[in-house]
């Protein structure tokens, strides 16, 4: 059974005149309660990420290890053309294995823009899993409800170079601490995509959210749809896992 947080009137009123008294101060403590509620030690999740392009859909299943920030290793199941292709990332690194030519090729500089299997996401995307406080300044700027949901809503600011979206809109369930919405900024403030994260659930005391759509505006067709279909936090990982050996296995 769910647990429901309730989270009683009165606090809620003080947090948001906290907010307006001040704004810099808690819109850092709102992306920290964030990282706390998504990030985990490690994890294991299978996924089936389905690409709406201009005329077709297809969809694509994976089970994927993650260890921290640094290390993840994905293995993609189907469909058949697809099967037995593997991803491993090394803190900045990242290595592709595929079984139609026996061959591992590692991705870096401007390949790291393109796309991940025709997908809205790019390799980019999967490889930066800093916390959002070591990467961005943050303000809150206002709020707004989303599916009937009181959302908080933060702008975020690169305080370093290294990124690929210099500034950030999200928009934050005040009562779980899960992100509902997000867009993503080019620095001449051109939005570049757009995210929404639904299907909220309680896992081992912790709100996450289990399908988040991404779309390119750059690019056409309806977007792709990133689901989860199982979750295990803070699991025993065999070391192996997290080397180049593991991608021809």
């Amino acid at each position: 059974m769910k647990k429901t947080i309730i989270i009683p009137a009165l606090v809620i009123t003080t947090a948001f005149v906290s907010l307006t008294v001040s704004g810099q101060e808690n819109a850092d403590e709102i992306l920290k309660k964030v990282e706390k509620n998504i990030s985990s030690d490690n994890r294991i999740f299978e996924s089936s990420m389905t690409i709406h392009g201009a005329r077709t859909s297809r969809t694509i299943t994976s089970k994927t290890y993650t260890e921290g920030d640094k290390e993840s290793f994905t293995e993609y199941l189907s469909p058949a053309r697809e099967q037995g292709t593997k991803m491993l990332k090394l803190e900045k690194q990242l290595w592709i294995y595929s079984p139609s030519t026996d061959r591992t090729i590692q991705i870096s500089g401007h390949m790291l823009r393109q796309s991940v299997m025709g997908s809205d996401l790019s390799y980019e995307d999967m490889m930066d899993d800093r916390k959002l406080t070591d990467v961005y300044s943050s303000k809150v700027v206002g709020n707004e409800v989303i599916d009937n949901r009181k959302t908080v809503v933060l702008e975020l600011t690169a305080k370093v170079t290294d990124v690929a979206y210099y500034s950030r809109k999200v928009w934050i369930d005040t009562e779980r601490y899960v992100p509902l919405k997000e867009e993503l900024y080019a620095k001449s403030g051109q939005l570049l995509k757009r995210t929404t994260l639904s299907d909220v659930r309680l896992i081992d005391g912790r709100w996450f959210p289990m399908v988040v759509v991404y779309k390119d505006i750059l690019r056409q067709g309806g977007g792709t749809e990133f689901k989860i279909t199982s979750i295990q936090f803070n699991q025993k990982i065999p070391e192996y896992i997290f080397t180049k050996a593991a991608l021809k296995q």
